[in-house]
């Protein structure tokens, strides 16, 4: 991410400046709170996102610096909510807000959050990028919602599990993309382009995501956790798919009755491995990384451009 945080430095030091202004409080303990989360910051992919979106239509204005706040505001928001919902106790390498403060606050920090996003898109009148926003995190409800009903019932359905992805996480990311450009761009249909841009790169991350899940790479969660939750996830999908009746019915008897035995666990990420469910979900990672690189390549070629195309690279590229 070298050349992105180089072609906007300074406006990420000035992005920095805004979000923590948009998180301030006058509760000691929330204020606390929301220091201890701008502290322990993650990548910031999302924000960068937002200002090379704009960048790529013009010089970035004031509603800019607040599109970029409000989608960190968003997804600070929903990692603090999904900790909750998921019983997570690390965040990043560190303690989650539930560890430290419990379920109770650790939600109503989430709507806090939420609120504040809110409150300053609407004191600033930035109606659009409200929209946008707005409908991001509706998808992103409706996604993790279907997750849930689907793994309940084990679907099996390619389909399905791309809707579920493209809400819960590419909404978002396509949301930041188009939230920025639309303060920089007057063409409706350059705004969509990058909206689409960031759909495709945000499929890519999630099965890049989902993909660590059969690796080895110390990442901050623990081999095999989405079987545990019985998430079936695209490499498990397509071995389910493509493995004989007699394996597909052993990994649905683990998946739903041993999914915390580490040897049962193991056989599962095996069977996947062999079957080529990673080498499956690897291709269709790299094919939606390279929808967004076409789709990248229809504005002209420019330093903000190249940082782009960085980004996406880094998002099927990075080891944790």
């Amino acid at each position: 991410m070298n050349l992105a945080k180089q072609v906007i430095s300074e406006e990420l030091i000035t992005f920095e400046t805004h979000f923590r202004e948009a998180v301030k409080s006058r509760v000691s303990l929330l204020d606390r709170i929301m220091r201890y989360i701008v502290k322990r910051k993650g990548k910031q992919l999302r924000p960068m996102f937002v200002l090379l979106s704009a960048k790529l239509g013009g010089d970035l204005k004031e509603s800019s610096y607040r599109a970029a706040s409000l989608v960190e505001l968003l997804h600070t928001a929903s990692l603090v909510h999904d900790d909750v919902v998921d019983d997570s106790l690390e965040r990043r390498g560190f303690f989650s807000i539930n560890a430290l403060w419990k379920n109770k606050i650790a939600v109503l920090v989430g709507d806090y959050l939420l609120m504040k996003a809110l409150l300053l898109a609407l004191n600033n009148k930035e109606y659009q990028i409200l929209e946008i926003l707005a409908e991001a995190v509706k998808v992103m409800s409706e996604g993790e919602l279907l997750q849930f009903e689907k793994s309940r019932k084990l679907n099996f359905d390619e389909d399905v599990y791309y809707e579920i992805i493209k809400g819960k996480t590419a909404s978002l990311l396509a949301s930041a993309c188009a939230s920025g450009a639309c303060t920089t761009f007057e063409d409706p249909e350059k705004i969509e382009k990058l909206r689409s841009f960031g759909e495709k790169v945000g499929m890519a991350f999630q099965i890049k995501d989902d993909l660590f899940d059969y690796g080895a790479e110390d990442i901050g969660k623990p081999t095999g956790n989405d079987i545990k939750e019985k998430k079936l996830t695209l490499p498990l999908i397509y071995t389910l798919n493509n493995c004989s009746p007699e394996i597909r019915k052993k990994i649905i008897y683990i998946v739903k009755n041993q999914n915390t035995q580490k040897d049962k666990v193991k056989f599962v990420i095996d069977t996947v491995t062999e079957t080529g469910g990673i080498r499956y979900a690897t291709a269709k990672m790299f094919g939606y990384r390279d929808e967004a690189l076409g789709i990248l390549h229809e504005f002209p070629d420019s330093p903000v451009r190249e940082a782009l195309e960085e980004l996406v690279r880094y998002t099927t590229d990075r080891n944790y």
